[in-house]
């Protein structure tokens, strides 16, 4: 499988932290490749910084109102998790920390800086953007409280190294992914991938260190997002083939995958016998990674081919990233209560 990259300065700060390897058809970290397919093009970065120091910089209360991930499940991802919307930022402000301020029109002036190709789906991820960029700005923060002044990469990287940690990973688990994804690594044997893989799940686990770590910064810092500038952005994010898909009431299958992505072009008709057997009862959506580079970071994509299973309601059940069988498949459907 393949990285998929989504220029974004938290992409760069993860970078700080993991290095990345190609090998296997693994993704190990979210970032770029050197052998991107030519279908999957990246998004350039934003040109100018997203925030600037508030005008007055004062010290923050943690403010009052429902959290993000209360008012609207599943649209924030990373640090604004925890955020609290509030009615009472000033005029054009969307989000308010200490030291910091972020306008509706900063916003809309990185949308107006993107590549031609990315500003409809980005105008359309006004939220998604301020998350991704802010977080950044947040960690930046925390890392010159707890280890002081210096050079800002340097003292960012050794902040998330400490944050990542170290993550040992047992033969067992070697031994398990190896079984699990026999498709991924066609005839090697074991003792031929076995430190490749440990490599990937130690990667893996510090991986989810950093994202529980930056899912519950607004538990450490007092973050407010301005209410009715969070409800537009919402209803414009739940615009996309999987949202609605997730709305219909019918549990779904989300399949993330590329052109030139082997594994993915593999899934192909296992992924067409699922959506015809299963019409009616269950949705079977693709996302080309490289069309909908957004989406797929949104929902958290780092490598393809990948399976997320949603039930009814919309929840996320379960997700695989690899190649899985059609008797997997309609296994974990029917463990949804979706019957053949």
């Amino acid at each position: 499988m393949h990285f998929l990259a989504f220029a974004s300065r938290l992409v760069d700060t993860k970078r700080l932290l993991m290095r990345v390897c190609c090998g296997l058809f693994m993704v190990l970290l979210v970032g770029g490749c050197a052998d991107r397919p030519a279908d999957q093009p990246t998004a350039a970065a934003p040109a100018e910084p997203l925030t600037e120091k508030a005008s007055a910089p004062v010290h923050m209360d943690f403010p009052e109102g429902p959290t993000i991930e209360e008012e609207y499940p599943g649209l924030a991802s990373a640090s604004l998790v925890h955020a609290r919307l509030v009615d009472d930022l000033p005029t054009g402000v969307v989000l308010q920390t200490s030291g910091l301020d972020v306008t509706k029109d900063d916003i809309e002036k990185q949308v107006a800086q993107s590549p031609p190709e990315m500003r409809e789906q980005l105008s359309k991820s006004g939220f998604f953007l301020l998350e991704q960029v802010v977080t950044q700005d947040l960690l930046m923060q925390e890392a010159l409280q707890q280890l002081g002044g210096g050079d800002e990469r340097t003292v960012l990287q050794s902040y998330l190294a400490e944050v990542a940690g170290t993550a040992p990973v047992s033969d067992a688990e070697v031994e398990a992914f190896y079984e699990e994804n026999r498709e991924m690594v066609g005839s090697a044997s074991l003792a031929e991938v076995k430190e490749q893989i440990r490599q990937h799940l130690m990667q893996e686990k510090q991986q989810m260190a950093l994202d529980q770590h930056i899912r519950t910064t607004g538990e450490r810092i007092p973050i407010a997002v301005a209410a009715h500038w969070v409800a537009q952005q919402a209803e414009l994010a739940r615009d996309n083939v999987i949202d609605r898909a997730r709305a219909s009431g019918r549990p779904t299958i989300a399949s993330f995958g590329a052109d030139s992505c082997i594994p993915c072009q593999m899934m192909v008709p296992t992924r067409e016998a699922v959506r015809k057997k299963y019409e009616g009862k269950a949705n079977v959506v693709y996302v080309h990674v490289g069309d909908e580079q957004v989406l797929a970071s949104r929902y958290g994509v780092r490598g393809i081919p990948l399976l997320i299973f949603f039930d009814a309601d919309g929840e996320e059940f379960h997700r695989h990233t690899g190649v899985m069988s059609q008797e997997e498949i309609e296994s974990h459907l029917a463990r949804i209560g979706v019957e053949a």
